[in-house]
């Protein structure tokens, strides 16, 4: 099984700085998330061999489907992972939009449902529905969408929150976009081991991954599915440890403390589950923020979300990132400060590793036996 890795697209600015805020707080960087940059991140990632990019939804950050549709033609082969939140628009509209991006954009489109963790920010866009609530109609939302895509016949749906009348989709998507979907809640599980392709996780310790994944995998069993697993987690990769962690401890000292202070009290108010396992692994403390070897805590300190990265030498990194994938993580989805930079310093360092050690191969390369492989070769002796 080859691995597939993603990078993200920082549509609230980026910085060599941490950029604080996110998930129902304000955050910006001092690279404005110009188009004119955007483009540069989409080709530094596409040049190293990424997937896809991630592109976020929320108050926050720029609109993810247009910002994605005015990129499609200034890349050639990389797709476009898009963050997409049911209920904000009807799921007609939303499998119309997935068909037509997929039609332009010659089928690189990716989709990733977002229900949403924070009820005071989804009122800013009318939407009042508690949390329950919101994964059930997210459930319902899906199960249209997927109809729709490929339905011959009308269809009619009548739910606790959705109804269509009659809705037949005259284009469907092709390919149908594959569905990424994150949810650490009791009322996400249901959802994603019905719904979802990629089941999405934050980067946490190898153990707490694993247990989610098992708990996520029987769900789905239940329900005659098999789902491929992902993980989001950020990279500081160098050339040695030390120079990655002294990156880290850049990183570390540039933060203004009373960003900390309100970011933390922003996210205090946050419903997601997820979001509440990350700052349980800082505490809002400096004091240990290396939590299991090479996964560093420090980013969640100023930023909601994914609050984690890996910190080491370009072979420290590789070999977590292998282990990962041993609990059956196939998807990274990654990012750093700055994007550009990282996505370099991670395309150059690490992937050639990974392709080496058999476990990742270029779009259209051919795969190389482990067999053949130094490192395969160095660890069988």
């Amino acid at each position: 099984m080859s691995l597939s890795f993603h990078w993200f697209l920082p549509t609230y600015g980026d910085s060599r700085e941490l950029v604080a805020g996110g998930h129902g707080t304000a955050m910006s960087g001092d690279r404005p998330a110009t188009l004119r940059y955007l483009r540069q991140i989409a080709g530094a990632a596409e040049e190293n061999g990424f997937e896809s990019v991630l592109t976020p939804t929320g108050a926050w950050c720029e609109d993810a489907w247009l910002t994605t549709a005015m990129l499609v033609e200034s890349t050639r082969t990389l797709k476009f992972l898009v963050a997409l939140r049911p209920g904000l628009v009807s799921p007609f509209l939303a499998a119309q939009m997935a068909g037509t991006f997929q039609r332009h954009s010659e089928g690189r489109l990716l989709l990733n449902v977002v229900t949403g963790g924070e009820s005071h920010e989804q009122r800013a866009y009318g939407d009042r529905l508690d949390k329950e609530q919101r994964y059930r109609r997210t459930g319902e939302f899906l199960d249209v969408v997927r109809r729709l895509w490929t339905s011959r016949e009308p269809i009619s749906f009548a739910g606790e929150h959705i109804r269509v009348d009659d809705a037949l989709l005259h284009n469907h998507p092709d390919p149908v976009p594959p569905i990424f979907f994150g949810g650490s809640s009791t009322a996400a599980g249901p959802v994603a081991a019905a719904h979802a392709d990629t089941y999405l996780t934050w980067g946490e310790p190898l153990f707490a991954v694993s247990k989610k994944l098992e708990w996520i995998r029987g769900l789905a069993v239940d329900r005659g599915r098999i789902l491929d697993y992902g993980l989001r987690i950020h990279v500081i990769t160098r050339d040695t440890s030390e120079q990655a962690w002294a990156e880290a401890d850049r990183l570390l000292a540039g933060i203004d403390p009373a960003d900390v202070a309100r970011v933390q009290a922003s996210l205090a108010r946050s419903e997601s589950e997820g979001q509440r396992r990350m700052t349980e692994l800082h505490g809002g403390s400096t004091d240990r923020l290396e939590i299991a070897p090479n996964l560093w805590a420090g980013v969640g300190l100023v930023r909601g979300g994914a609050g984690t990265a890996l910190v080491g030498s370009h072979t420290e990194v590789a070999e977590r990132l292998i282990e990962y994938s041993r609990v059956g993580i196939r998807h990274f989805v990654l990012s750093g400060y700055p994007h550009v930079e990282e996505a370099y310093w991670f395309g150059e360092g690490v992937l050639p590793i990974l392709r080496r050690r058999g476990v990742w191969q270029p779009h259209g390369a051919v795969a190389v036996p482990p067999s053949a492989t130094p490192f395969a070769a160095a660890a069988s002796s």
